[in-house]
């Protein structure tokens, strides 16, 4: 527990969570893609890509999130973000991925989402570093809970892989203890 909501690990396959909302890791495209983005894409069927073309013609762009229906998934909501390459850190990946996330949980909250399930952004094609990626996602998914309690209540974070879920417990841990 976090404030009033709960913040979850688990590996598991997001598209088979019941969630308000799922965050798709996006293309600025959003025309679908491999990882996430496919397998999001092939279990939501046809409607969630036809909403993106028209509803967002031209994309977004790195750091934004945009939501369209959940199409044939269990999530009433599909949340497209898009996570930056890594590009060794030093040309604002940091903020562009906290963006993201951000971006992710305001337009849950727009929607009256109040469980969100999120993959982890930018760790896979993209190569964000795992400790690094983590840390950021769980720092601002932390900062939603404590800072607006009764909005969204449940953020779940759905790994891939026990690599990606052992990483994410080792960030939450060290922020939780107060550690740098």
């Amino acid at each position: 527990m976090i404030a009033r909501g709960l913040l979850e690990l688990v590996v598991g396959d997001i598209t088979r969570e019941g969630s308000d909302a799922i965050v798709n890791a996006a293309n600025t495209g959003l025309r679908g893609g491999g990882g996430v983005d496919g397998a999001i894409h092939s279990a939501g069927g046809p409607k969630i890509l036809a909403e993106c073309a028209e509803k967002y013609p031209r994309g977004i762009r790195t750091g934004e999130a945009v939501i369209t229906g959940g199409g044939d998934l269990t999530a009433r909501f599909v949340i497209h973000a898009v996570g930056p390459v890594w590009r060794g850190g030093k040309s604002g990946e940091a903020e562009k991925l906290r963006s993201a996330y951000e971006s992710s949980l305001a337009r849950a909250k727009e929607a009256g989402a109040r469980r969100i399930s999120f993959p982890s952004i930018s760790t896979g094609a993209y190569g964000y570093p795992l400790p690094e990626a983590s840390r950021v996602a769980l720092e601002t998914c932390i900062h939603c809970l404590e800072n607006d309690p009764g909005s969204i209540n449940h953020i779940r974070f759905v790994l891939f892989n026990e690599t990606t879920f052992r990483a994410y417990a080792r960030s939450l841990d060290a922020l939780l203890r107060g550690a740098d």
